[in-house]
């Protein structure tokens, strides 16, 4: 079970290798694209799609699975290693593909990530500057208006508040009502 994870962990590095370097440059799709299809069927020079790098679940799995067997028919005819011999193997087998497909998918999330990140980063800059200034407005707002606030306090203070003395009494209005 211990080399088995190590082979899972290891094929999850491998397959955000795969992804991040197709990432970066498409030349062997572009070379099987060339050979396969006619003139009219290419894909264009622009289209950054490749093996692992923006394809849907199915063609990413064919590819990741077709490449692990490749390898694994190496290590089995030049090799002394007996890799469709046991159970141990065939297990070890799929653990790599399913990890490289994992890692595809981990690097997939990444680099959009990052993107995302970076344009946000850009934008954040700018909303962090708008919120400065904005600030800076408030607070000169809030000196000048409580100059103001303060002179009308002051001019409600002088005018003293008249009495009611035609109200009664809490104590009186329950006497009227009887409760008292």
């Amino acid at each position: 079970m211990g080399l088995e994870l190590i082979i899972f962990i290891v094929a999850i590095l491998f397959g955000i290798f795969l992804y991040w370097r197709e990432s970066n440059g498409n030349e062997a799709y572009r070379l099987v694209n060339k050979i396969v299809n006619s003139k009219k069927l290419q894909m264009t020079a622009d289209n950054p799609k490749g093996f692992v790098y923006k394809q849907a679940l199915l063609p990413r799995l064919i590819f990741v699975v077709t490449l692990v067997l490749i390898a694994a028919l190496i290590v089995e005819f030049l090799t002394p290693i007996d890799v469709f011999g046991s159970f141990n193997g065939i297990s070890m087998f799929s653990s790599f593909a399913a990890g490289a497909l994992l890692g595809t998918y981990l690097a997939n999330i990444v680099l959009k990530s990052s993107k995302v990140i970076e344009k946000q980063s850009e934008s954040l800059e700018d909303k962090f500057e708008n919120v400065v200034e904005k600030g800076k407005e408030f607070i000169e707002d809030l000196k000048t208006k409580d100059a103001k606030v303060v002179e009308e306090v002051k001019e409600e203070i002088k005018t003293e508040p008249k009495p009611k003395t035609d109200e009664k009494s809490a104590r009186d209005r329950l006497k009227d009502k009887g409760l008292m």
